[in-house]
């Protein structure tokens, strides 16, 4: 399994699209930090990232002291910082009456219409809910806006018909339709990350661009292979045929962190997964994600969350219980 599908499948995903719009020039929408939005659409998340997907038309998308970014059609946009934004048909326009994104928020996906009657941009707005230890690690790096252009990938054809699709779902009122709505939120998310990482470059840093290095790409496929393995930095470097000094170098020039804070990062990643969906015993968990001793796994574990694992555990059960409620 590659390193990407691995993190994947050990953090929590969980998404939506709350609306499909259809806006006419110009116009101009407002949305607050995903901190605040994350209250909206899903409570209690640890993380949230936003996306928008372009269907027809353009627009721009801006951010207080960043260069705005220019969607076209077959474009997704995916904000994966806590910072407000606008989306607008021209740069500089003030956010319209009616225009704040936080007002059109429901938990059914909503069709609407809004601007000023000129050149239609249709789009899609969906959200992605991730664990915390997603945020460090998977998004680290990551610019406040990342632009990947679908259209004329492979997977562009059945993706945008996937969206058609289920919005028609989720309009028709039939059993599991929410449900596939959230699953294309997740499969958008994941190809908008492989899109990235076929972007990066020399210059790029964080996970991204860690896995597509050919020596850091072999650690982090190492480790997450065996995470409860006693690695040492040696032997590492000599898994993946690299000097103790060009891994140490390349690994944290890329990754903002040395090959063993990463593991210990990984590790407790897997121990909340193990802590918030199994009944394991303390011990096991920590013995599971490579800790022979409960003290230094509790140690490693609250230097990560703020809280010791038993904590930690309580508070997402009462999270989960009242969420369901």
């Amino acid at each position: 399994m590659d390193a990407l599908s691995d993190i994947l499948r050990v953090v929590r995903l969980s998404g939506a699209i709350f609306f499909h719009a259809r806006f006419t020039a110009p116009f101009c929408y407002g949305a607050a930090g995903t901190s605040e939005l994350a209250a909206l659409v899903e409570p209690g998340a640890e993380r949230l990232v936003i996306f928008h997907l372009i269907t027809q038309g353009e627009c721009w998308i801006e951010l207080e002291g960043c260069e705005p970014v220019r969607l076209q059609a077959g474009d997704v946009a995916l904000l994966p910082q806590d910072h407000p934004h606008r989306v607008s048909s021209a740069l500089g326009l003030p956010t319209q009456p009616g225009g704040e994104l936080a007002a059109l928020i429901s938990p059914q996906p909503r069709l609407i219409s809004y601007g000023g009657g000129g050149a239609p941009t249709l789009m899609v707005c969906g959200f992605m809910a991730c664990d915390a230890g997603l945020g460090r690690m998977l998004l680290a790096g990551l610019p406040p806006v990342v632009r990947a252009p679908m259209r004329g990938t492979e997977a562009w054809c059945w993706l945008e018909a996937s969206v058609d699709y289920a919005l028609a779902e989720a309009q028709s009122g039939r059993p599991g339709g929410a449900g596939v709505l959230a699953k294309l939120a997740e499969v958008l998310f994941i190809e908008v990350l492989r899109k990235r990482m076929e972007c990066e470059d020399e210059d790029s840093v964080g996970w991204l661009a860690g896995v597509k290095d050919r020596v850091v790409g072999a650690a982090l496929a190492a480790l997450h292979r065996q995470p409860a393995y006693c690695w040492t930095l040696e032997e590492l470097a000599r898994t993946v045929g690299a000097s103790r000094s060009v891994l140490a170098e390349r690994f944290q020039r890329l990754m903002g962190v040395s090959p063993m804070q990463y593991l210990t990062q990984w590790r407790m990643v897997m121990a909340a997964n193990l802590l918030r969906r199994s009944a394991a015993q303390l011990t096991q968990i920590a013995e599971d994600v490579g800790y022979q001793a409960d003290t230094a796994f509790i140690r490693a574990f609250r230097r990560q969350y703020g809280q010791s694992p038993a904590a930690w555990r309580r508070a997402q059960a009462i999270a989960a219980a009242a969420e369901a409620s």
